[in-house]
């Protein structure tokens, strides 16, 4: 298991697995946003394991397709086993499709970790049909807020991951310029809020624990302000939330 400032990361299949089922009711915005209709093509832009894929294919019918791109041969290896999808092995920046090649496609939760967003966005405009719509969906880290716990440790635990641990880690607020900027009309943005009520996931799933310490050993944090917050947090009772953008964008009609 690979590690950051000492600390183990969580297994990726297990973490996608959380994180789809805290995330069921903005997953179900975003299948309806992309209107799929039997006989369509739809892309899954980074599908990790392949959690959303049979939702997607159940959509298109066997007359449509769906398609899932993941950058890493494990993800590609679980989404195949998982669905009637083609899945392949790709890069966001270079999508391994043809132009005007798709009718919808979808990147949830995966900009945040790219090198260049604005390529990625020029690579969805390029791979959509014309009058194609993508929806992608993002989470804007600096956000968080919970409850108990100092409001000073929680922005400090902000700043920590915003700088550190997430590549793009506000770039849910910024899905609008890029669409437009790869030239994509912007149809809708609006944002969902999951909440969280149990210490537990919300630390499994937010990594709490995990950056509070990473924090701590880069020296972004002191240990004791550290652990107070964790105790108070995990004494509770017990809140947490933040923004997930979910953008709706066409290419335009030739």
């Amino acid at each position: 298991m690979a590690e950051t400032f000492g600390v183990p990361r969580p297994d990726k299949l297990d973490y996608y697995a959380r994180v789809a089922e805290a995330g069921r009711d903005y997953k179900r915005q975003v299948l309806a946003a992309l209107d799929l209709r039997p006989g369509l093509t739809v892309l899954d832009v980074g599908c990790g394991p392949g959690t959303d894929l049979p939702a997607m294919a159940e959509a298109v019918t066997s007359s449509g397709s769906v398609i899932g791109v993941d950058a890493e041969p494990r993800m590609v290896e679980a989404a195949a086993s998982v669905s009637r999808a083609s899945v392949r092995l790709g890069d966001a920046h270079a999508l391994p499709l043809a132009d005007a090649s798709v009718d919808r496609a979808r990147a949830d939760r995966m900009v945040q970790h790219v090198a260049d967003p604005a390529a990625v966005f020029a690579e969805l405009h390029r791979v959509l049909r014309p009058g194609g719509l993508a929806c992608v969906a993002e989470p804007d880290w600096d956000s968080l807020v919970v409850d108990p716990g100092e409001r000073a440790t929680n922005r400090a635990f902000n700043r920590f991951v915003c700088s550190t641990m997430v590549r793009n880690a506000t770039v849910g607020r910024s899905l609008p310029r890029l669409a437009l900027a790869a030239g994509l009309e912007v149809r809708d943005v609006s944002v969902a809020t999951p909440v969280f009520r149990d210490f537990e996931t919300a630390d499994k799933i937010l990594g709490l624990s995990r950056n509070t310490e990473r924090a701590v050993r880069a020296g972004q944090l002191d240990r004791a302000e550290g652990d107070r917050w964790l105790a108070a947090l995990a004494a509770g009772p017990f809140l947490a939330a933040s923004m997930v953008f979910v953008g709706v964008f066409v290419k335009p009609a030739a």
